[in-house]
């Protein structure tokens, strides 16, 4: 993409500059190929990208392997317990070389294909019968891997954004309590989503039409930043004092258990965008169940109430996170086309907690499976609409503050990428 013909660097930045601040994207951002291409390079190959984390990859030996945009990767964990990345290109003739969602790697990987072999550093320990000398020939290429508290994220880039340590140390004493890291898969859910990747996450940055989650808004309460309380109906003020009330209740609980709590807002103006608050949950305040009660009787790390509501966190490009005393929900999201979105969602539990003992995973996961369902509809009903030549841009709420944000991060980052 660096050799981008000026028209196309023109065309990229004509569409950009139809962008208004405050606005939903023209349709162009989502239907347009050559912006798409400039999206899987200049975003998705140049930003960490969260992928997993180290549950899905337990043991010295498991493998799981990825699709970024046009670069096929995978993830390995070595016998030392360190989570390594390479690109899936054999050395020879370019085959994957792991060519199944997931395994277990022996002592060395071979391309099924002619049969060259490399050892868990990526190094080429054989030519199979071709007949090349194997310490002649290059390494496989490794991709960066940072873990932040369990969480896995890699980037592509030969020079990933620094600004990673900043946001690890930043949100690593909201993430430690949950104790990620000693965590299990209690269930894994691909769903495609038949919609831009973009809207997947406008999707996920905004509750406005979270009216069409029921089973979501037994345990949410929908007041997101500091809603006008004099634009409130009366019985929107209502709700809004047993909003107050549930917070003040949670706060002293916080407090008691020194859970950090504040806003951290910096999902624009920076390559690594994020955003971490402790919200309050309504109900019993436990967790994101039918009844608002925990899933799980074995609650994560130290925890000893489960009254603690969820940690919320969100990061450019692809990831949202909730983190509760019971399990952790985490969230990834991948661009297989134009008009395609893989949302991977992946629920975890404690370490020791036993299915069917303290656990009943239909509970645990009802809530979500019906939530995923739901918005996968609203996005693909969107990305219909968008496409229409009748389609206007509508204004953006204050309650959509951080579609508006995601956007910011979006046009800077694609400016900063884009060649002069």
């Amino acid at each position: 993409m660096d050799g981008l013909p000026l028209n196309l660097r023109e065309h990229i930045e004509k569409i950009l500059a139809s962008r208004r601040d405050g606005f939903a994207l023209p349709g162009a951002f989502f239907s347009d190929d050559a912006l798409y291409e400039a999206e899987l390079e200049y975003i998705f190959a140049r930003h960490w990208i969260f992928l997993a984390t180290g549950a899905e990859i337990p043991e010295g030996g498991d493998y799981r392997t990825y699709q970024i945009g046009h670069y096929p990767i995978f993830l390995l964990r070595r016998d030392d317990g360190a989570i390594v990345g390479f690109h899936n290109t054999c050395r020879h003739r370019g085959s994957r070389i792991l060519q199944q969602a997931s395994g277990i790697a022996g002592a060395t990987l071979m391309c099924p294909y002619h049969r060259w072999t490399y050892d868990l550093d990526g190094h080429v320990v054989g030519c199979g019968g071709t007949g090349e000398i194997a310490r002649s020939q290059p390494p496989l290429k490794a991709v960066h891997v940072r873990q932040i508290e369990g969480l896995v994220f890699v980037c592509l880039a030969d020079e990933p954004p620094a600004d990673i340590e900043e946001m690890r140390r930043r949100i690593t004493p909201y993430l430690a309590p949950h104790a990620v890291t000693n965590t299990k898969v209690a269930k894994q859910d691909d769903i495609i989503e038949h919609g831009n990747w973009k809207l997947t996450i406008e999707n996920n940055r905004e509750c406005f039409h979270c009216a069409g989650h029921p089973e979501l808004l037994n345990s949410l309460f929908e007041f997101l930043g500091e809603p006008d309380v004099n634009t409130m109906s009366d019985k929107e003020r209502a709700e809004h004092r047993r909003f107050l009330a549930a917070r003040d209740t949670s706060q002293a609980l916080w407090h008691q258990f020194g859970l950090p709590f504040e806003l951290i807002e910096e999902l624009h103006g920076r390559a690594t965008g994020f955003r971490t608050e402790r919200l309050v949950l309504d109900g019993t305040g436990e967790s994101m169940t039918p009844n608002t009660r925990a899933a799980s009787r074995r609650l994560l790390g130290q925890f000893t109430d489960a009254r603690l509501g969820t940690l919320h966190l969100h990061v450019q490009p692809n990831a949202w996170f909730h983190f509760l005393a019971d399990h952790v929900l985490t969230f990834s999201t991948l661009p297989l086309g134009r008009d395609r979105t893989l949302v991977r969602t992946t629920w975890l539990v404690h370490a020791d907690a036993q299915e069917g003992v303290d656990y009943d995973l239909a509970n645990l996961t009802s809530v979500w499976d019906a939530t995923n369902r739901q918005d996968a509809e609203f996005v693909a009903e969107t990305q219909r609409g968008v496409l229409s030549p009748a389609y206007l841009p509508g204004p953006i709420g204050d309650t959509e503050f951080m579609v508006n944000r995601f956007h910011s991060w979006y046009e800077e980052r694609l400016r900063a990428a884009l060649p002069p």
